[in-house]
């Protein structure tokens, strides 16, 4: 059984900064992409960053110079560092992984709220 578990959520004031970790269990992490979206009160979930097995990476265009996603295969664990936080960047951030084989695998975290005070 594939588990993701969400950490380092919190209260910042604007331009400061935090780290979310994910821990992954139960899939081969180092060959998964990995990816961390947000969803913010009364919206859609939104993809915010991807990582592929490769450490290719990818960003949409609102964090891109402020969120930095990376991985470290030996902790089984992805990262975003999210500096330079804005009121905007509130919302609960998710990590996923998903892949296909003969079906679709998706799995995601439980979340870790993001708050950002002007």
């Amino acid at each position: 059984q594939v588990q993701l578990v969400e950490s380092g959520g919190g209260l910042v004031q604007a331009g400061g900064a935090l780290r979310l970790s994910c821990v992954a269990s139960g899939t081969i992490f180092s060959v998964r992409t990995m990816y961390w979206y947000r969803q913010a009160p009364g919206k859609q979930r939104e993809l915010v960053a991807t990582i592929t097995s490769g450490g290719s990476t990818n960003y949409v265009d609102s964090v891109k110079g402020r969120f930095t996603i990376s991985r470290d295969n030996a902790k089984n664990t992805v990262y975003l560092q999210m500096n330079s936080l804005k009121p905007e960047d509130t919302a609960v951030y998710y990590c996923n992984v998903r892949w296909m084989t003969t079906r679709m695998y998706d799995y995601w975290g439980q979340g870790t709220q993001v708050t950002v005070a002007s």
